[in-house]
């Protein structure tokens, strides 16, 4: 039978002395780290350094970035933590321009606005310059900024705001491809067709139609025009049934029918 081997109470003393000091060592480094980790955060909460302190706009066109940010009050000692949610959006979203806003942190003082504008879908003549018409039918005050029409059509003869609603929501719907391709809408009314258009295209041609389910009527015009010889002169009547109207030297007329 063996021998049990027997460890005096006397050697295990130290031992267990140190095992406890090392545990109590260990607590106490982790006391004192919470502690100084909760007054760092009292201290970065009531400071400058919790506070925005840049702010970056993004998206923004017909809207100037000094608006927004003077509007979003974040540089007035606002917090990184608490920028105004709902209250802040809402307050952007009243410019003319703005259809929506998305905030975001960047970095430890940067607060980044992403702004999204309604669609140009026109221009129209103001005064010296060309004041912007948006997809909500609005024609948008730039401030007296001049503005260049490169990215949409030129709306001519449209004073009544009805019409040029009904004409903005017919542009609306008619894709931005063949919406580019058009230079200048101009309104000539008739006694029996009150929306009556001239249309002037950058191709060069001339297309003549109505307000009346304009998208649709314009629809095919990519198509129409590859029938045709760019060097013939004459009118590109575009409603029920697609036709080229052509102008010969004798100033007669002739209507070529075209498959649409």
């Amino acid at each position: 039978m063996k021998e049990k081997k027997v460890v005096k109470i006397e050697e295990r003393i130290p031992k267990l002395k140190e095992r406890r000091k090392q545990k109590s060592n260990r607590r106490l480094i982790v006391y004192v780290s919470v502690f100084f980790t909760l007054m760092l955060l009292i201290v970065y909460f009531q400071s400058s350094f919790s506070q925005v302190q840049t702010v970056n706009v993004r998206g923004n066109n017909l809207a100037s970035a000094d608006w927004v940010v003077d509007e979003s009050e974040l540089l007035q000692g606002a917090s990184m933590w608490n920028l105004g949610g709902s209250e802040l959006v809402e307050r952007l979203t009243d410019h003319d321009a703005i259809n929506s806003v998305e905030i975001s942190r960047e970095w430890m003082n940067t607060v980044v606005i992403t702004v999204t504008e309604h669609e140009r879908i026109a221009y129209i003549k103001d005064g010296n310059s060309y004041a912007p018409v948006l997809v909500t039918g609005e024609i948008y005050d730039n401030g007296g900024q001049r503005a260049t029409p490169f990215d949409a059509p030129v709306l001519r003869g449209f004073e009544d705001n009805q019409i040029r609603e009904a004409m903005v929501n017919e542009l609306s719907q008619t894709p931005s491809g063949l919406r580019q391709r058009i230079s200048d809408v101009i309104l000539e009314p008739l006694d029996n067709d009150p929306g009556r258009l001239t249309i002037l295209m950058n191709d060069g041609f001339v297309v003549s139609s109505t307000v009346n389910q304009f998208s649709e009527r314009i629809a095919p015009y990519p198509s129409v025009v590859e029938q045709l010889d760019p060097e013939e002169e004459g009118i590109v009547h575009m409603r029920m049934n697609p036709y080229f109207e052509r102008f010969n030297t004798e100033d007669e007329e002739e209507e070529i029918e075209i498959e649409g």
